[in-house]
């Protein structure tokens, strides 16, 4: 059982010292093995199981049923979570990830995740392809909040592990789908770039490796040289003169790091904008950034700020009649038929509602040609990002139909026989 004690020495070395710990648990090999190497070695750390079912069908039901059955016999707490319809890989990733945030912050304990070296070694890729920094080439990583103890795992080894103590698993069927990126990563083109040069995923970790140390000299770099003021978590200011004799090599690197602070996640074209903005040596002015953020310029240094909104609204139903006011929006009942403007919607059945766009939504255009991401026309009708966070759409019979102001679907006419709704939409506070 010298495997079993070898994983179990990998894990607890790379657990944090001390403090409760939340379980991330799929139902899937490598988090149920995770699940079993803390139940046998830090049981008493373990604050709660969290586990999240995405309402994709029977294989995730199976998932969270094992994971309940599992923790029933020994009494760990399990928390259970359920999707609220979000679609695709980041509409399932936010749904999960804000699920385990709250229960880590519920419980004040480390979200720990069942990470492997493999799915590092696929993230390295991916950001590479992407054009990520060095921030995105460090791939996973541990830290205050989230602990990854199995990075130095490869999935072989988990197999052999569930094998030997007989740990029961569900296999996730759209895991070998090539519909996601990841698994074409997974399946296709990571095989075949091992395959012309062996040693290529070794590679990929030095490379995370090398990002990794890079990013933890330019924290302490900052703190030593850098006079960054942290304002709450919605303002970062830093001195114009320190930033001034950075090289142009240098100055991505660091604004990057400095963004990161204040939870603001740039790629690569953002940090680009953002530095050539910078080297205008503007004495005023200000750039907007994603989720809210702003870059502006102020006497003797720059501020990095954040837009405090108002929360947004839950959904709710169109009226059969009269107005209906969400989120700075009216929705109003009118006679005539809708024109050609993208303000004016037409709905047919019992009920439709609004709610907040979500990654993964897709707008029914007709039976001919199917359905297009929300995010796209979101993007084609110029929206800057913070525009898009909060743009309703109107859903019918579980399918988005309408975007107020930018595109109803095609199939949203009239049918003879079928009662329908006209609406206008109209902006009201903005």
């Amino acid at each position: 059982m010298r495997s079993v004690t070898g994983l179990h020495e990998v894990v607890l070395a790379a657990l944090p010292a001390a403090g409760r710990l939340v379980l991330a648990v799929s139902g899937g090999i490598d988090s149920m093995v995770l699940l079993e190497v803390l139940r046998r070695t830090n049981r008493s750390r373990i604050a709660c199981v969290a586990t999240f079912d995405h309402g994709t069908g029977p294989s995730a039901r199976r998932a969270v049923a094992l994971v309940r059955r599992y923790c029933s016999g020994p009494s760990i707490p399990l928390v259970e979570g359920r999707g609220g319809g979000a679609v695709g890989e980041a509409g399932w990733r936010e749904a999960r990830y804000a699920f385990l945030r709250g229960c880590s912050a519920e419980h004040s304990a480390t979200l720990v995740t069942a990470h492997t070296r493999d799915d590092r070694v696929e993230t390295v890729l991916m950001r590479a392809l992407r054009g990520a920094g060095a921030r995105g080439l460090t791939g996973m990583t541990s830290g205050p909040r989230v602990a990854r103890p199995m990075l130095d795992v490869n999935r072989t080894a988990v197999a052999r592990y569930a094998l030997a103590t007989r740990i029961p698993w569900v296999d996730d069927p759209s895991n070998r789908s090539r519909e996601h990126f990841r698994n074409r990563v997974r399946l296709d083109l990571l095989p075949a770039l091992e395959r012309a040069q062996p040693g290529f995923a070794e590679r990929l970790l030095t490379v995370g490796n090398a990002a990794a140390a890079l990013r933890q000299d330019l924290e302490g770099w900052i703190d030593r040289w850098l006079s960054v003021q942290m304002v709450w978590e919605t303002e970062l200011r830093v001195r114009r003169a320190e930033l001034d004799v950075l090289d142009a090599d240098s100055l991505p690197l660091v604004w990057s790091e400095l963004a990161s602070r204040v939870g603001l996640v740039l790629d690569r074209r953002g940090i680009a904008r953002l530095t050539a903005f910078v080297g205008a040596t503007r004495r005023t002015g200000r750039m907007p950034l994603s989720g809210g953020w702003w870059l502006e310029v102020e006497r003797g240094g720059y501020a990095l700020k954040r837009e405090i909104r108002p929360p947004v609204e839950d959904e709710a139903y169109l009226p059969m009649a009269g107005s209906l006011e969400w989120n700075g929006y009216r929705f109003t009942v009118v006679s005539m038929e809708c024109d050609g403007s993208p303000w004016s919607g037409w709905v047919a059945g019992a009920h439709a509602i609004v709610r907040q766009w979500r990654a993964g939504d897709r707008l029914v255009r007709g039976e001919a040609v199917g359905s297009r991401r929300v995010a796209r026309y979101l993007s084609e009708a110029g929206l800057s990002r913070s525009e898009r966070q909060q743009w309703p759409v109107v859903e019918s019979e579980n399918s988005v139909v309408w975007i107020p102001g930018v595109r109803r679907g095609d199939a949203a006419t009239d049918r003879s026989g079928r009662p329908a709704r006209h609406y206008r939409c109209e902006l009201i506070d903005r």
